[in-house]
């Protein structure tokens, strides 16, 4: 049996990570909240109807964490990925933003 790992109980995931992830979330809202606060500073759009790729990729993760369908990790970095194939002539930045733009629909 040595190197078999036995998994941990639905009790014993949550008493052993709740706190942490508790406190990311809450992370999560200070900074839409530091965004939606700086937006109304400079008359810009808050994050529910911003352009900021980033943000938006940001907003539509958390609407995908909640829709209650499994491998909620694997389509969330599907969801940031860089499809295309092919290579571009130029880059636009010196390197990447973390998140890829998002079809309208999904705003």
């Amino acid at each position: 049996m040595s190197g078999m790992s036995i998994p941990l109980t639905p009790h014993q995931v949550v008493d052993q990570y709740f706190l942490e992830h508790r406190a990311k979330v809450l992370d999560i809202a200070a900074f839409l909240d530091r965004f939606d606060r700086a937006a109304a500073a400079f008359g810009g759009a808050d994050s529910a109807t911003t352009d900021d790729v980033r943000v938006r990729a940001l907003c539509a993760a958390l609407d995908l964490l909640r829709d209650g369908q499994p491998q909620r990790a694997r389509r969330v970095l599907e969801l940031w990925s860089d499809h295309s194939v092919d290579p571009i002539p130029t880059a636009h930045t010196k390197g990447a933003i973390g998140a890829m733009p998002l079809p309208d629909a999904k705003r």
